[in-house]
């Protein structure tokens, strides 16, 4: 019976899964896991459906694999769909097995992944599959913020399949091997006419980049797997441990000459806020999370003297580093967990606001951009904060600023804080004087002089400093030593929010 489990659909079917570039799903459990560390439960289970003359096919272990085992020595719960076997569809017994996983998982208080590779629901078993996916999402629900949930999709997943994964903290998908979505081509193509293909309408591609839903996109199962593997390190097991930390290999008293550099004298020339987190952060160890998406701001994990931290940082090199509604969500989910698992957050501001125009507005930038006013305002670990260059307006306060509970807030000497950049300040403050100023030269001349005035009084971090919203102006070689050095402070910072059920965040 174990071999007849072992082998799912049979030799014809694991075949036509390796013609798709595919791995099964044994075969992906034996790779993710550490070697000889995976134990299976539920291997013997068959399904219990007799219409359509189901009960002439039954299948040891029915559509999915579940069980146990070590990444890098750290216990893992995973359920692993085995296309090979009806699909990799859900039966009731498949969601039984899955569910069971899932609540072995937050009792033990370790993290979930699961290999989604799945026809979607048993359409023999009627509405006892769809009562299996009810089962999971609020499973998905319960878990969320107690152990990390991540998922790999790495084949076919859609109508209400797709919802588990979304409730997931990461979703990795496979390029041209896995789509996700609601309806099919086929149907689309019923309903509207519209001709499309399976990777055009839900493919990793479209998700990485279009949609944000996908926060990695892969070249091969393997790939992806190493990269889970790669991403559990930076994680603790659950809600209620610190983050791992690793033997530092990175001197913290390093001062990298390059930070007093990387900002260009010019204003309005972009930088690449990726050279400053390498150089903050210790070498080599910043991974980028939904690279492809919304790249006006930048989200991962790094380590500072060992210690695993979530980054944020504006990125001038993308619409000058405005905040949108995708940068908005982005950031604020990924705020958010790190929250909930107790991961320290380090912020880089160089913002001049939020993007402006009738798209924006229109798309809902007022909800979308309070989503990270409220992700920072709730979080309660330690809240790190540099501002590199410019930070106005409300987007000065939404990025972890000292008024949303930033615990240490610096800025570089030549950073401007402001309500509005000084251009535009002087615009509106003197719009009358320049009007009435003849001569074209003059106008500039005298615009130019204001400008400088207000940059002087206003647009630079001093007065900020001044009233403690900044603690300290520094040097930017210094910043990795100073952070490395609050850090050990703030590492046992405890805080506690005002008891509720729970806020009401604007979704």
């Amino acid at each position: 019976m174990r071999k007849e489990a072992e082998l799912g659909g049979g030799e014809d079917r694991i075949e036509r899964q390796h013609e798709r570039d595919k791995m099964t799903a044994r075969e992906r459990i034996d790779y993710f896991f550490d070697d000889g560390t995976f134990t299976e439960f539920d291997q013997l289970r068959t399904h219990d459906c007799h219409n359509f003359d189901m009960q002439e096919t039954k299948i040891r272990g029915d559509g999915v694999v579940t069980g146990y085992g070590e990444v890098n020595g750290r216990t893992v719960f995973v359920f692993a769909q085995d296309f090979t076997v009806f699909g990799g569809s859900l039966s009731k017994v498949v969601a039984e097995k899955i569910t069971k996983a899932m609540d072995k998982a937050v009792e033990m208080g370790v993290p979930l992944v699961g290999l989604n590779d799945s026809a979607g629901a048993r359409i023999q078993e009627g509405v006892d599959s769809l009562a299996g996916y009810g089962e999971i999402f609020r499973r998905n629900t319960e878990a969320s913020g107690v152990v990390p949930q991540i998922s790999a999709i790495m084949g076919p997943c859609a109508g209400g399949a797709v919802y588990s994964p979304a409730m997931t903290d990461f979703i990795f998908m496979v390029k041209d091997s896995s789509q996700m979505y609601i309806t099919g081509p086929d149907v689309i193509k019923t309903v509207t006419g519209e001709d499309v293909t399976h990777q055009e309408l839900g493919g990793a591609r479209v998700h990485a980049n279009d949609t944000g839903i996908a926060k990695f996109s892969c070249e091969t199962d393997e790939e992806a797997l190493d990269k889970i593997r790669y991403l559990l390190s930076y994680l603790p097991q659950n809600n209620v441990e610190d983050p791992p930390r690793v033997d530092p290999w990175d001197d913290p008293e390093k001062e990298p000459e390059a930070l007093n550099s990387i900002v260009p004298d010019d204003p309005q020339k972009p930088y690449d806020i990726k050279d400053v987190i390498g150089n903050v952060v210790d070498q080599d160890s910043f991974f980028e999370v939904g690279e492809n998406f919304a790249q006006e701001i930048v989200i991962g994990f790094g380590r500072l003297d060992g210690h695993s931290i979530g980054v944020v940082g504006n990125q001038p090199r993308v619409n000058a580093g405005t905040l949108t509604v995708d940068s908005s969500w982005k950031a604020s989910r990924f705020v958010r967990f790190c929250d909930a698992f107790n991961i320290p957050i380090l912020t880089f501001v160089d913002v001049p606001g939020y993007m402006p125009g009738t798209d924006q507005e229109h798309r809902g930038i007022i909800r979308h951009g309070s989503k990270l006013l409220y992700a920072y305002s709730e979080a309660t670990v330690p809240l790190m904060t540099v501002v590199t260059r410019k930070a106005y307006g409300g987007a000065y306060i939404v990025m972890a600023s000292k008024h949303l509970g930033g615990d240490i807030n610096y800025a570089w000497p030549t950073t401007e804080i402001a309500v509005m950049g000084p251009r535009q300040a002087v615009n509106v403050l003197y719009r009358r004087e320049l009007a009435d100023i003849e001569d074209e030269d003059d106008r500039e001349q005298r615009r130019q002089d204001l400008i400088d005035q207000f940059r002087d009084k206003f647009a630079n971090p001093y007065v900020a400093a001044d009233r403690g919203y900044i603690d300290d102006v520094i040097e930017p070689k210094k910043t990795r030593k100073k952070l490395i050095e609050d850090f050990k402070l703030l590492k046992s910072k405890r805080a506690e929010l005002p008891e509720k059920k729970h806020g009401n965040i604007p979704l």
